[in-house]
């Protein structure tokens, strides 16, 4: 699900904190070392999500926001903000000559340089949350 941010509404925080949880207290995200990454590059996305980026040759810059059921995708269009809710069941990460996530039948691929290096630890404890989430709610098989 795709937000709009740009403006504080009490709605848009009652869905993202129903989604994926409030966000992390200010002392946890201490002792995380952090719980956002720096700015990338977003080098493609969906074609749903096109109409969340920039339309002329401008940088469509994105950046990640860990909560403790899934993750914000934020994505800025000039001066509107957006953001891409996706809970941990629905959320996949490939790396693929930068990081590609995928989630709800959409992906965002970041751009593989500078940025995308020094953001190395922040996707390791992205996996790691990820996989912590998926023992806690193991996936339920059918035969």
């Amino acid at each position: 699900m795709v937000l709009e941010t740009t403006y504080n509404n009490k709605e848009t925080t009652k869905t993202i904190n129903a989604m994926v949880g409030r966000p992390f207290s200010f002392l946890q995200a201490i002792k995380m070392k952090g719980i956002g990454s720096k700015r990338m590059i977003i080098d493609e996305v969906s074609p749903s999500l096109s109409k969340y980026l920039n339309t002329v040759s401008d940088l469509t810059y994105g950046s990640i926001e860990l909560r403790p059921n899934g993750i914000l995708v934020s994505m800025n269009k000039g001066l509107r903000n957006f953001v891409w809710v996706i809970p941990y069941y629905q959320f996949y990460m490939y790396k693929t000559n930068g990081v590609s996530i995928h989630a709800q039948g959409k992906f965002v691929h970041f751009k593989n340089n500078r940025t995308h290096k020094e953001n190395r630890i922040f996707f390791q404890k992205l996996v790691k949350m990820k996989t912590d989430y998926d023992h806690r709610y193991p996936h339920v098989d059918t035969v």
